[in-house]
């Protein structure tokens, strides 16, 4: 038995628009009665397979870009030929050739707008083969579809900083850990708790502490082994008919999700509203929302008042506030609020304190929320070296060079600002709460391994989704560090090779 998956060839025009292009798809889709749920990939050039417009509108639609050299393109039998594309790259309809290189049958011949032509082919896959990405048709901030299976979302949802940095001696502003962390007196506790081993782990301490600091009772808190196994414990153990994930955003919720079988919807925010949430976008009947704030990689703080928005009655809110505490005063923070229906919030040690290898959060919910979240835990799953972290944390003094340190963020963050500012090539999403800033530069991939040869590790953007391949997340670092980040950049956007006029 065999379902249907569509392909969509894209010919474009170089500088075209992300709007120009879904739009077309999806007015030629509708036109033919078909469902862009069953899209499961654009089809290119693969001179154009990095052109914005195209990247993004397929980060829209959820689903990859494939290219094809003008040679295989050209081989391609087409219904619809046309001097101009055979005259410029050698076959007589990219969109068409395209379409038909990764498919069984032309569904749609090809349609056209200002810059853009589309095709659809028609893929036969066998039950059980993903086919689809998404479920829904997605335009600016409205809701993605589901998606099921997480070879097939698209983005590498399991993608993440670290593989930017891994075994390479460059300078790492592909992860969002304060440089100089742990601190000597923290590592000093780590140290000293070494001695306990041999007990098992008791976390009742550091989670008393946990609760002091926000002012909660302690059965509204759960201690787990860093925020990753709080998404995967949401994943599992908390009833969800339709999750909805916001994007860009850390992808780990969205992957943990899918990895439990959930089928996950999507509310893609756009760079043109600065990528805010109208609380509107999420569907009514979402019963799990996922959402952060300050949010991973867009630096966007939303207001606590649109947040409590999306909060209601048979709805679990999941706010992930794993860099709230890199803005000064916690501005926006619902950690510690009892008065918000359903709410789950998601915090982390790992960022302001370094302790990554260590792996250690929280939860705080009500106590019915945790006891699911709990019995889904295996015992002990925090260890001995990582409560005592937690615990040191807590203190006064922790929370004071914490604060300290988040003013610093500021400042350094101007600074780096101010540099970007300089390049007419780089366009920096602002305002930017968290200490990492998002940007889109042309040819970002090109600029990202230019960087890298000149020592620097930035980390790419299309692995998010709502995303595509010129967008650059960047750690905020000290002014030296990011002195000699901005000399590299320049020297990097200078020595790109000139393209061809298209």
């Amino acid at each position: 038995m065999n379902r249907t998956a569509l392909v969509v060839g894209v010919g474009a025009r170089r500088g075209v628009t992300a709007d120009e292009v879904i739009g077309l798809i999806l007015q030629t889709l509708r036109a033919a009665g078909l469902r862009a749920a069953d899209v499961v990939e654009l089809a290119t050039l693969d001179t154009r397979a990095d052109e914005p417009g195209i990247t993004d509108a397929a980060a829209r639609l959820g689903v990859r870009v494939r290219s094809y050299p003008a040679a295989v393109l050209a081989a391609v039998r087409v219904p619809n030929p046309s001097g101009a594309p055979r005259d410029a790259v050698g076959t007589p309809s990219v969109a068409e050739a395209a379409a038909l290189s990764g498919a069984d049958e032309l569904l749609v011949p090809k349609r056209k707008s200002a810059s853009v032509t589309c095709a659809v082919a028609r893929r036969l896959l066998s039950v059980g083969t993903p086919a689809s990405t998404n479920g829904a048709e997605p335009f600016t901030m409205a809701a993605m579809p589901p998606t099921k299976h997480i070879d097939s979302a698209g983005p590498d949802l399991r993608h993440h900083g670290d593989a930017e940095v891994r075994g390479l001696d460059l300078t790492d502003l592909a992860v969002n850990v304060r440089t100089g962390t742990p601190p000597d007196w923290l590592r000093e506790r780590i140290a000293a708790s070494l001695v306990s081993l041999a007990a098992y782990p008791d976390g009742r301490s550091a989670r008393a502490a946990v609760a002091a600091r926000h002012g909660l009772p302690e059965e509204r808190v759960l201690l787990t082994a860093g925020a990753a196994e709080a998404f995967v414990l949401i994943a599992r153990a908390l009833p969800a008919r339709r999750p909805v994930v916001v994007h860009p955003q850390f992808t780990e919720p969205e992957a943990a999700l899918r990895a439990a079988g959930h089928e996950v919807g999507r509310v893609v925010l756009r760079p043109e509203d600065g990528f805010r949430l109208d609380p509107a976008a999420v569907p009514e009947d979402a019963d799990l929302v996922v959402v952060g704030n300050p949010t991973n990689p867009t630096s966007v703080l939303h207001p606590a008042g649109v947040l409590e928005q999306l909060a209601r009655p048979g709805r679990t809110l999941v706010v992930d506030e794993a860099f709230m505490d890199a803005v000064p005063g916690e501005r926006e923070a619902l950690c510690g609020r009892e008065d918000v229906p359903g709410l789950v919030v998601l915090r982390s040690l790992t960022k302001t304190w370094g302790l990554a290898g260590l792996r250690i959060g929280y939860v705080l919910a009500d106590p019915a929320t945790l006891a699911l979240l709990q019995e889904a835990q295996p015992l002990w799953p925090v260890s001995s070296p990582a409560l005592a972290a937690a615990e040191a944390c807590m203190e006064p003094r922790a929370l004071v060079e914490a604060a300290d340190a988040a003013d610093r963020v500021v400042v350094d963050r101007a600074h780096l600002l101010a540099g970007l500012a300089e390049f007419s090539e780089v366009q920096v999403m602002e305002p930017a709460a968290g200490p990492f800033v998002l940007l889109r530069v042309d040819r970002a991939d090109e600029v990202r391994e230019r960087l890298r040869s000149r020592g620097f590790a930035a980390r790419r953007g299309d692995t998010f989704p709502g995303l595509g391949s010129e967008w650059l997340r960047l750690a905020v670092r000290d002014r030296v560090t990011t002195n000699r980040f901005l000399q590299a950049l320049d020297l990097a956007l200078q020595g790109l090779p000139r393209r061809a006029a298209g």
